[in-house]
């Protein structure tokens, strides 16, 4: 014969307040990357759900910084001149 189980008690929601992450980060040397990490940081500050808005903020904020550098700088280089017929 089976023993009664005693009746599950309901646990309390998780505190969803600040958690710092305690994540370091180093300068990379490229002003924009690094100021997407400092970035991080406001997560420390946030409850646990405004992590995601963050950490979203800053990978799309990487993504436009290292796409950017896929672009040519400066002015377009001018082609070949044209020829004209007379």
């Amino acid at each position: 014969m089976e023993e009664p189980q005693e009746p599950r008690q309901e646990q309390e929601p998780e505190d969803e307040g600040p958690r710092p992450l305690g994540v370091g980060t180093r300068p990379t040397g490229n002003g924009g990357v690094d100021a997407h990490l400092v970035r991080l940081a406001d997560a420390d500050h946030l409850a646990v759900p405004g992590h995601l808005e963050v950490y979203e903020d800053v990978h799309r904020g990487l993504r436009e910084t290292l796409a950017a550098l896929d672009q040519p700088a400066g002015p377009p280089v001018p082609g070949p001149p044209h020829t004209t017929r007379s």
